[in-house]
């Protein structure tokens, strides 16, 4: 869900990429449904593998309640601790899918101010 919904947000330029330590065979139909009733169609996402070569070509990590499975690369990380609707019922869905929206929208902030900082910098330093 994390990533439909970064990448539905993100502007041009960022992109996620969500991948677990033991991902799924499929992703789950509730969280297809759940993404689907905010305009979100993630029909064609599939859970993949978390390997080092991801994690290194990462700007950022993000986990999900479960930092210690990420490969540990020296890049910034953040856990978000959001407990994983899988087993529930699809008001859970759209309770996690509402969470995860407010982190993503937070996130997209920090990234759009470091960006506008570091543009800023550059032009204090030529």
């Amino acid at each position: 869900m994390a990533e439909a919904i970064f990448n539905h947000l993100a502007p041009t330029g960022m992109r996620a990429i969500s991948a677990g330590s033991r991902p799924a065979k499929d992703v789950k139909p509730l969280a297809l449904t759940a993404l689907r009733e905010v305009g979100i169609d993630a029909g064609a996402l599939r859970p993949k593998l978390l390997t080092r070569e991801m994690a290194e070509r990462a700007d950022r990590i993000i986990t999900m309640g479960c930092p210690e499975a990420c490969p540990a690369v020296g890049k910034p990380m953040e856990d978000w601790g959001i407990e994983d609707p899988s087993s529930g019922r699809i008001e859970e869905y759209r309770k996690t899918r509402e969470i995860i929206t407010r982190k993503v929208q937070r996130l997209l902030e920090v990234l759009e101010s470091e960006k506008t900082g570091e543009n800023q910098h550059e032009e204090d330093t030529n």
